[in-house]
């Protein structure tokens, strides 16, 4: 059997994952450009800065300060002044926010299990692992 290229397998794994939590997610009005990644990092690290996102997601600026935008105007997240720095925010899950947590987290879950149907939970693990190693390796791109 032909292996394929790994950067190959991770593309269709990301546009297959982005096209499932698209459709998923749609009612409740997050779409695309990774603004399910934002809404997870700000409601597991209320008070994140945009900055801090942009570096933890390794998203563009421009990206990061459009998700901010759409989520802040759906509603899910607020902006509070960093009272050691006024010119940035920090970013908090709004009440809307912490009470979607659990819906969001399971859409999470579903689309996990779906992934790894057919995998132990041995290969999973090992397979996360790995992932996490290429994932560093990205650094030296």
């Amino acid at each position: 059997m032909k292996k394929e290229p790994i950067g190959k397998l991770i593309s269709q794994l990301q546009r297959q994952n982005q096209k499932y939590l698209s459709k998923e997610l749609l009612p409740y009005g997050i779409g695309g450009g990774g603004q399910h990644s934002f809404l997870k990092l700000v409601i597991g690290q209320p008070g994140i800065t945009q900055d801090q996102m942009t570096n933890e997601l390794k998203f563009d600026k421009a990206t990061t300060a459009r998700a901010v935008k759409h989520l802040e105007n759906l509603g899910y997240i607020e902006r509070q002044t960093d009272p050691k720095d006024r010119r940035s925010s920090l970013l908090y899950p709004t009440p809307k926010a912490i009470e979607f947590a659990p819906v969001f987290q399971s859409i999470l879950d579903e689309l996990n299990n779906k992934l790894a149907a057919s995998l132990s939970v041995e290969e999973a693990d090992l397979l996360v692992n790995l992932l996490q190693k290429v994932a560093k390796n990205t650094g030296n791109l």
